[in-house]
Parts: structure tokens; sequence; C-alpha cells
């Protein structure tokens, strides 16, 4: 039992970046270049699936890159919580390439060589976070993430896109430099920046310093979380192109945002200490504020994009609500909702994309009658809807569940109520679209039939594992384990 070394983590952050270079050799060979991305994918999958039975058996495969001084290093481990990213970020980005083909075949887009490298540094950037061994390593591995994903930001290359990423980059640079100060000042408090189940800072104690300390990692991984007030730069983010968009914003870079709180709460002050300077309090309403508003502010938005973006920063905090209310069930709730989140957001960002490709329709108010016209793609986006709102039996309706038990078992019934009210703006806002589709009638006299079997496959998987861990929670990935064993590390054996 514990850590043992290995070299499987590090090989899950060298499998893309490899791939990335014989992206950028292949270039003038678009076939090649497109097997690179898709076989990258699959590599990395395998590695990091195949960490899983040592982690399920509470063996954590672990290699320590260097020192840099004495308690600072650069290090990766694979726990459950870092597992739980990996694998779901590791599965999505096969169907991503496979569509990502697809789409940009469709589309006519330029420069695919550099997108598809872009596309593959920002998935070993993500291997890094979800694997990092210490704040140092995240910190910078998030950053090169960073970095890696402007070129997508700005793919296209119009005015708006450059613009879109200047915002980009402001906002996120700016987080990361704030994270730094806060990585500092964590080393210069505990004299390590190790992650630690239970936290490393609870031996310090209760101390009015270490408030400003979280209200650091609040501001730095608030922004890349795109908690309120910090969120302006997702929505604008959503002008790439919709594979971007649909693993980068919906399953990789905001999602290693929350991530981030993840490691902060549980690995760095612990239950105990977050709770007695009285900061999970502050998280769980600037959460709850964000779902709330999010959601109104969803419902306005006639853009398909701009609308499931607004959703992702809504659905974003409900992880961190979890996160903060320091109650097992609702850790396992905001675990799974990482997951959960991510098959049905990727859904309804493929199908979006399968719409703009076959029929350059962009806007809700543009989508009557689209039921009828592409039907298996609007099943899909139908039953993404139907998961997000938290019905039966999809995948959404289990993480919060956990959620709103997991508010009872902090005795914060109010957030409970507060779950309930989100699910119905959720419907308020996805729910018209569905009715559009299958029930207005459209003006459009062609028919238009599916995209291409390269964009209408991806997304049909991605809904059936949205239905598929609405059944089996803990079928072929384990994940509600993966969860429920990182509840129990931090909160002392008890996940439940």
């Amino acid at each position: 039992m514990g850590a043992f070394s290995s070299t499987a983590p590090l090989i899950a952050v060298i499998v893309p970046t490899l791939a990335a270079v014989l992206i950028v050799l292949s270039r003038r060979r678009p076939n090649l270049r497109e097997f690179w991305s898709v076989g990258a994918s699959a590599a990395m999958f395998a590695v990091v699936l195949s960490i899983l039975p040592d982690v399920l058996a509470g063996r954590y495969p672990e290699i320590l890159l260097f020192d840099i001084s004495p308690g600072i290093s650069l290090a990766l481990t694979a726990d459950a919580a870092g597992l739980i990213f990996a694998l779901s970020a590791s599965a999505l980005w096969i169907v991503t390439s496979v569509y990502s083909i697809g789409y940009m075949r469709t589309v006519g887009e330029k420069k695919q060589t550099r997108y598809y490298a872009s596309f593959a540094l920002c998935l070993a950037s993500t291997m890094g976070v979800a694997f990092s061994a210490n704040l140092l390593t995240f910190v910078l591995f998030y950053e090169m993430l960073t970095i890696a994903t402007y070129p997508l930001v700005i793919h296209k290359e119009t005015p708006g896109a450059v613009a879109a990423g200047r915002k980009y980059l402001a906002y996120l640079l700016t987080g990361g430099l704030v994270l730094i100060a806060a990585a500092a000042l964590t080393y210069q408090y505990a004299g390590t920046l190790d992650f630690k189940p239970g936290g490393f800072l609870s031996q310090l104690g209760s101390q009015p310093n270490l408030m400003l300390l979280f209200v650091l990692f609040l501001i730095g991984f608030g922004v890349k979380s795109a908690l309120m007030p910090l969120h302006g730069w997702l929505p604008t983010a959503m002008i790439a192109p919709t594979p971007v968009s649909a693993l980068l914003h919906a399953v990789a870079v905001v999602k290693a945002g929350v991530f981030g709180f993840v490691r902060v709460v549980g690995f760095v002050f612990g239950p105990d200490l977050f709770h007695s300077i009285g900061a999970w309090h502050v998280l769980a309403v600037l959460a709850a504020i964000t779902i709330l508003l999010s959601s109104l502010l969803a419902m306005y938005q006639d853009n398909l994009k701009r609308r499931l973006a607004y959703s992702t920063v809504g659905h974003l905090s409900y992880i961190v609500l979890g996160v903060s209310l320091l109650s097992p069930l609702a850790w396992v709730g905001g675990l799974l909702h990482i997951v959960n989140h991510a098959a049905l957001k990727i859904t309804m960002f493929f199908c979006a994309g399968a719409i703009y490709a076959r029929t350059h329709c962009e806007n809700v108010s543009e989508l009557d009658g689209m039921g009828k016209q592409m039907p298996i793609t609007m099943g899909a986006f139908t039953l993404a809807s139907l998961g997000l709102v938290g019905l039966p039996p999809l995948n959404g309706f289990i993480s919060k569940w956990m959620l709103g038990q997991g508010a009872l078992g902090a005795d914060a019934g109010v957030f409970l109520g507060l779950l309930l009210l989100s699910g119905l703006l959720n419907a308020a806002y996805l729910l018209p679209i569905v009715r559009r589709a299958y029930f207005a009638k459209s003006d459009k006299r062609n028919r238009f039939g599916e995209a291409p079997l390269l964009m209408v496959v991806p997304l049909v998987l991605t809904a059936a594992l949205a239905l598929f861990l609405g059944l089996f929670p803990d079928g072929l990935f384990y994940f509600y384990r993966l969860a429920s064993d990182t509840a129990a590390s931090i909160f002392g054996g008890v996940s439940g």
C-alpha cells in the first residue's frame, strides 16, 4: 500500500508531447498527421488506464523529475483524485480527435497542423496537472496548458479571435501569477508544497494570515474555473473552433481550474482547517451565486455556443460547491460531476459543431425543425440536456443526487434548495432548444441531413457514455470508487 516508483505518470505526459512533434513533422501529409493525433490519444488513454488497477489497490505510481531545493521539487503521482481527471480527459480526447478530423475537413479550417499540435500539447499539460504531486508542479503545468491553448483560441485569426485570445491570456496568466504568489506563501508557512490527503497546512492551526492565503487561491483558481465575477474570458473564448470548445473548455482547461480547488481544499488546507478559518462559507456562497447568475444569463443567449458556455460556468461551480461543503458525500458528488458534466457537455458541443458544419446555423433561433433534419444529432443533444437538468437515468442525476445528500450531511440544506432551483433553471435554458428542434415549424426548404460520420459517431458515443455512467456509475472506469476513495483519504476513512 502507498506510493511506489513508476514512469507511468511521466509516460502519460510524454506520449502527447511526442505526438505534437510528429504532427509538425507530418505537416505535408494530412492523413499521417491525423493518424498521429488519433494514435496518440489512444496510446495515452491506454497508459492512464493501465494505472487504474494499482490505484484501486491503494498503490500510487510516482516519479520524481528533479529537486529544486529542500521541500520543493517537480514530481508526478497518480492518486485516485488525479486518475478521475486523467481518465476523463484521456478517454474523451480519443473521440474528440476523431471528431476534429470530421469537423476540420467539413468546415475547411486552415492551419490544421498548428491546431492538432497545440491540441496534443494541451493534453500533455492536462496529464501533468492531473498527476502533479505538489503545488509547484500543478501551477507550472497549468501555465503550460494556458499557453498551449492560446493558438487554439485565436485559430481563425479574425479580429474577434485575436481579441478573445488577448482576453484569455490576460485573465489566465494573471490568475497564474496569483497562484505563484500563493504557492510561495504556502511554502513560507509550511516548508513544503507536497499534496497530502487531509491537508499539510492543518498543523498550523487557525491563523489570520491563512485567510489571505485562501484569498490568493480563490482569485487564482477562481479565474481558471470561471467563478463569477472572474468568468468573462470563458464565453469570449467560444469563438474557437467547436472541438476546442468541446474538449478544452468543457473538459480540460476549466476542469483543471476546479481540480485546483480539489487540491487546495482537500490536499493543502484540509477540511478541518478550511472550516475553522471560515473559507468554506465564502467559497460556497460564491459558487452558489455563480450557479444562479450563469443560469439566468444562459437563458438570454441566442448564440448556441455562448448559451452552452454560460451553462459550463454554472456547472463548474457545482463541483466547487461540492468541495466547499466539506462533507464526504458532497465531495463524491463534486468529483463525479467532473466526469459527468464532461460527458454531457462535450456531447452538446459536438452537436453544436455538427449543426454548424452541416447548416452553418449558430443561433438557437435558427434551430426550428432541426430535430427532423438532423434527428441523430438532436437526439443526442436532447439526451445531454436532460442529463444536465438532472433527470434519471442519466449521469447528471447521480452527481446532483450526491451533492444534495452531501448538502444535507453538512447541515447546509439551503444549498439543496439551490441545487433544485438550478435544475429548473437548467431546464429553462436547455429545453426551449429541444422544443424548437422538434415542435417549431421550419421555413427552411432544404433538408440538410446529418453531418459526416466522423462527427456523428463521436457524439453518439459520448451520449451513450452519459447514459451508461447514469446506469452504472462504477462501470468500466470505477469513477464512483475512485471518488469515494478520495473522500475517504481526505476525511479520515469516512466516504459516505
